[in-house]
């Protein structure tokens, strides 16, 4: 016996989509005037350091335009239902596809800044150090933009295809898109911060060597948030289980003792929706209506299909 259900929609968008979708957009912008900037003055100026903060800005910007069209496809295409769980899931291709382009980011500074490191070049720092200072100014107005939707994002909890009981968590969820521009914003603060010390060294100090230097701990810790990134977002991407909810299912359904789940599968299909499928063996009086009504408080889980075989 399964359920027979009446028509409902696919719509696992996150929460705060529209606004997370112009927060995007504005950094855009911004990136995209600061990395023209950067690039020209580091040709100017003859700054390595400059020029690959404006390069680094430059696959930013790319990265961030993925985000953007990310949630302008995932809106467009929300009612549509060629997609069977809808487009919750396209943030965290987004995402991926950020993360890959700042993981090739890292790869390209890090390299760059070895051959650096052997073969220095003459800079003018004063003229360099005032771009690289108005640079970060830019990327922390950029961060502050886009974290306050990060933070608001993992902070709300959206109910909509059942009732809540005032069962919440803390656990991780949240828009991975949002999340991936959020990092490439930080990303670009920390380069931008490692080239203004770097310059400073080179100017009062004559450590020339100092520059890429920086560049390759930039690169390393460029490379090591990326990587965190990719897999997270891989984990949504194949259908990884949510241990947690997964777990709070068995806990519902199996603690009566009546039924037992023969099969589960739980998944996320948006930045704070999951989809559940479950079946259980139980006996003659075991109802569809009754596994989910036990199921009601499991506010994670927005497209739940159940099944139940009789012992």
């Amino acid at each position: 016996m399964s359920t027979t259900a009446t028509i409902h929609d696919h719509v696992f968008l996150g929460a705060s989509h529209e606004e997370n979708a112009k927060r995007t957009l504005w950094v855009v912008l911004l990136t995209v005037v600061m990395m023209m900037g950067e690039i020209a003055a580091g040709y100017i100026t003859g700054s390595m350091a400059l020029l690959a903060d404006g390069f680094h800005m430059a696959t930013h910007a790319g990265a961030l335009g993925i985000a953007a069209a990310a949630y302008a496809y995932a809106k467009r295409h929300a009612t549509n239902s060629r997609f069977s769980f809808g487009t919750g899931k396209v943030g965290d291709l987004g995402g991926f596809a950020s993360a890959l382009i700042l993981g090739l980011v890292a790869l390209a500074v890090g390299a760059e800044s070895v051959v650096r490191l052997f073969q220095p070049n003459e800079v003018q720092f004063g003229t360099a150090i005032a771009i690289a200072v108005v640079g970060l100014l830019v990327n922390i107005v950029s961060a502050l933009l886009l974290g306050h939707g990060h933070g608001h994002d993992h902070d709300h909890v959206h109910d909509h295809h059942h009732h809540d009981h005032g069962h919440s968590h803390g656990h991780s969820s949240g828009d991975n898109n949002l999340r991936s521009a959020y990092v490439h914003v930080l990303a670009d603060a920390l380069t931008s911060v490692l080239a203004i010390v770097a310059l400073l060294a080179g100017k009062f100090l004559g450590w020339v060597w100092l520059d890429p230097v920086m560049g390759i701990v930039g690169a390393v810790v460029i490379g090591r948030w990326s990587w965190n990134l990719m897999k997270v977002t891989a984990g949504v991407l194949l259908d990884k289980t949510d241990d947690h909810v997964a777990q709070e299912i068995r806990e519902f359904i199996e603690q009566p003792g009546d039924v037992r789940i023969c099969d589960l599968h739980v998944w996320r299909v948006g930045p704070d929706a999951h989809a559940a499928i479950v079946s259980v063996v139980g006996h003659a009086q075991t109802s569809v209506s009754s596994i989910r009504e036990r199921l009601l408080p499991v506010h994670e889980v927005r497209h739940l299909t159940v099944e139940v075989h009789q012992a």
